[in-house]
């Protein structure tokens, strides 16, 4: 359910559950753990997901049995900031829930029109984790990220573009090949160019 492709340096994950909106089993979790804990060898990343929806968070036996609360998200989304390459979140569809925080931690986010963002952890009873709130503040501002975990809103793919939350909109069967366009100059570099400017960028 969670497919890696290997090419000329870029790796491309694929979250592949789309009856189940993406929604994330351990399984899958640890899947996705351990790809990005590997991937230091990448000359880049993309996230991506099959269907209509990215990934609607936790699968909802698994959170109600722990998942929502498993350390694992955190390690996904610290790997995946940590890692020295540039990192795309194509985003196929509706972004909610813990899935958030890996898009969060990417370089890169391109959504499709009439993609969701929201992530109603409050409701539900959780804490968002960690590194969620702080990152989405750095790209959105303190005030629109309580709109989205305490306010409850969900944003529109138009709002989450003019807010930072996104960078671009890309129609759906261009969102791959864009996704590629947007790594092929870091896959063509030098490895330790690509790294020292995304090191200066932060």
């Amino acid at each position: 359910m969670i497919e890696l492709d290997k090419a000329d340096g870029l790796w491309t994950v694929t979250l592949n559950r789309p009856d189940k909106a993406n929604s994330l089993t351990p399984e899958m979790l640890e899947r996705l753990v351990e790809i990005a804990e590997s991937a230091g060898e990448a000359r880049a990343l993309i996230l991506t997901g099959m269907g209509k929806v990215f990934s609607a968070g936790a699968d909802l036996d698994a959170a109600r049995a722990g998942l929502a609360t498993s350390p694992l998200w955190e390690r996904l989304s610290g790997a995946i900031a940590a890692l020295p390459r540039l990192t795309v979140a194509a985003l196929n569809g509706t972004l909610a829930g813990g899935a958030m925080g890996m898009a969060l931690a990417c370089d890169l986010r391109i959504a499709v029109p009439g993609a969701k963002f929201f992530y109603p952890v409050m409701k539900l009873g959780f804490l968002p984790q960690p590194s969620d709130p702080m990152r989405m503040a750095a790209l959105i501002g303190p005030a629109r990220t309580k709109l989205v975990l305490m306010g409850g809103q969900k944003l529109s793919t138009e709002e989450a573009l003019a807010f930072g939350l996104i960078d671009r909109i890309v129609e759906p069967e261009a969102l791959m090949e864009t996704a590629r366009a947007l790594t092929a100059d870091t896959c063509a570099a030098k490895a330790e160019i690509a790294q020292a400017i995304k090191a200066m960028c932060h």
